[in-house]
């Protein structure tokens, strides 16, 4: 979507004080526990564009919450299994010996929005050390919430997505679907289903010194995420309304996780 197809989507522009207002009317409260997966696009034009859908949200919740975004460096996952594209076989170890090491203070986000990066840079904004699935929060228990990212099994028990689930927090989608839903990868690791292990290598520091860390872990999948969401929807039910231009979902991850839980065990 061009920015003049957002002129179009809205009949004036989306500001920091409507987004707060959408925000509150959709059910978001001071003092929230709140992971947010967004779409820029989808809100319409915004005056101030990624970072006034970030000053919305931090004036909803407020200091006294916890704002947290995924903000996940896919360019660190293992360059044999890219396929969006592949790159050349030859490629692939002068890959692995020449990334940068992940640094969590600036490495980039790949795929994962405006919002998140624009998040990211804020500088009271902390970002977990994990080199492939890291997460940002800011308030009171952001620290608490990043600190101690495991490598292997990153999105399970050792994970950001827990620290919510023990917070009792809430998802907010903001023009996107459950497909991008990261709580549902910690259902997938609490399910009692088959899972294959996957490995990788990637480049991070350890006392000022780039190393190569290996880690372990399942291999997740969205594929059927969009029906598990659905069936949220229809058997449990969460708070939908507008945001924006954007259509926005608010839900427990603690009942959308032990939902999917379920669900996986009995689709899957």
């Amino acid at each position: 979507m061009n920015e003049a197809d957002a002129v179009e989507r809205v009949d004036e522009p989306v500001t920091v004080a409507s987004l707060a207002d959408d925000l509150r009317a959709l059910g978001v409260e001071a003092g929230d526990t709140l992971l947010v997966h967004s779409s820029l696009s989808e809100l319409g034009w915004v005056a101030g564009g990624a970072q006034a859908v970030v000053e919305a949200l931090r004036t909803v919740v407020t200091d006294a919450g916890t704002l947290v975004m995924p903000t996940h460096s896919g360019q660190y996952s293992d360059p044999a299994a890219w396929s969006n594209p592949p790159v050349p076989e030859s490629w692939v170890d002068i890959i692995r010996e020449s990334m940068p090491p992940f640094r969590p203070a600036v490495t980039p986000t790949r795929g994962m929005g405006a919002v998140p990066e624009c998040f990211r840079t804020y500088p009271d904004v902390v970002r977990s050390d994990h080199p492939t699935v890291s997460f940002a929060a800011w308030g009171a228990d952001a620290e608490a919430v990043v600190a101690d990212h495991a490598l292997d099994d990153a999105l399970g028990e050792g994970s950001p997505l827990a620290r919510i689930y023990e917070r009792d927090g809430r998802v907010l989608l903001l023009g996107v679907g459950h497909d991008s839903d990261t709580s549902l990868h910690l259902a997938e690791y609490r399910a009692e289903i088959p899972t294959a292990t996957v490995s990788n290598a990637a480049a991070v520091l350890r006392d000022g010194e780039r190393v190569l860390a290996e880690y372990e872990d399942i291999e997740t999948s969205t594929e059927d995420f969009p029906d598990l969401g659905a069936a949220f929807e229809r058997e449990v039910g969460l708070a939908e309304g507008p945001v924006g231009a954007a259509t926005a979902k608010l839900a427990s991850q603690r009942a959308l996780v032990d939902f999917a839980v379920e669900w996986f065990e009995a689709n899957r």
